[in-house]
């Protein structure tokens, strides 16, 4: 595994929701990314998010990571969620909001 899978594999198994963007969450760089804090800041949870403008090497190694091809990308509790539309989908069918409140509670 490379270093900036490692380092990908750290960022996913030490947060338990966080949000691969373009951008920040308060300057979000693109439009999806801007709908995926917008559910996030909505549901009120807490997240870590990694700007991958900043970052060339995680911006192309996020997509072999997760075998995702675009970004936002979401984890909860290191596993992958998807993007924004799986997020928004998940969103509208209340399926997001039992992820996100479940990542908050401690393991059984």
């Amino acid at each position: 595994m490379s270093d900036t899978h490692n380092r990908i594999a750290e960022i996913v198994n030490s947060n338990s929701v966080v949000l691969f963007m373009k951008g920040t969450p308060l300057f979000p760089q693109c439009g999806f990314s801007s709908r995926a804090i917008a559910i996030l800041d909505h549901l009120g949870v807490e997240y870590e998010s990694v700007d991958v403008l900043q970052d060339m090497e995680i911006r192309q190694s996020i997509k072999e990571f997760s075998d995702w091809p675009t970004i936002p990308q979401l984890y909860v509790k290191g596993e992958f969620v998807g993007g924004s539309d799986i997020m928004m989908e998940m969103f509208e069918a209340g399926e997001l909001q039992q992820l996100v409140a479940d990542s908050a509670s401690p393991p059984a």
